[in-house]
């Protein structure tokens, strides 16, 4: 059972970029669209929290990739690890789940946009599978 997380920490693999949660973000959601593929070199696993929640402690490394018309992107600029996906104009910020440090508490819950996964891989853990966006999102 995952644990109500209140304060969490993460950051890249670097150090460029340390950040500090406060709160307790959605569970995990793994998207597999081409676009996360490309970003991640797999699919893209994301926890999702209100911007407010999320403070950066250390931010020397952070840019940020505009990805479409309705998206950016945030990631280390000194090492290249994907940190961040944010609506524009929204107020959520989804965190990339493997920048998160352990314990999260966290738990994986389904996947998206599994039309476009991956030709090489099979989603076989049984967690709902949705062709795209999960009904509500954004």
């Amino acid at each position: 059972m995952a644990r109500k997380a209140t304060r969490l920490t993460g950051g890249c693999l670097c150090g460029g970029v340390r950040y500090v949660v406060t709160g307790r973000p959605s569970p995990v959601v793994n998207c597999h669209c081409g676009q996360c593929r490309r970003w991640h070199g797999h699919h893209g696993a994301y926890a999702t929290i209100g911007r407010a929640a999320v403070r950066l402690a250390q931010d020397q490394g952070l840019s940020w990739y505009q990805s479409s018309a309705k998206a950016r992107r945030g990631f280390c600029r000194i090492c290249g690890s994907s940190l961040f996906w944010e609506r524009l104009g929204g107020s959520d910020i989804d965190i990339a789940a493997g920048t998160l440090d352990a314990p999260t508490g966290l738990a994986t819950v389904r996947h998206i946009f599994t039309a476009d996964q991956g030709d090489y891989y099979v989603i076989a853990d049984g967690l709902p599978q949705l062709p795209g966006e999960w009904p509500g999102a954004g």
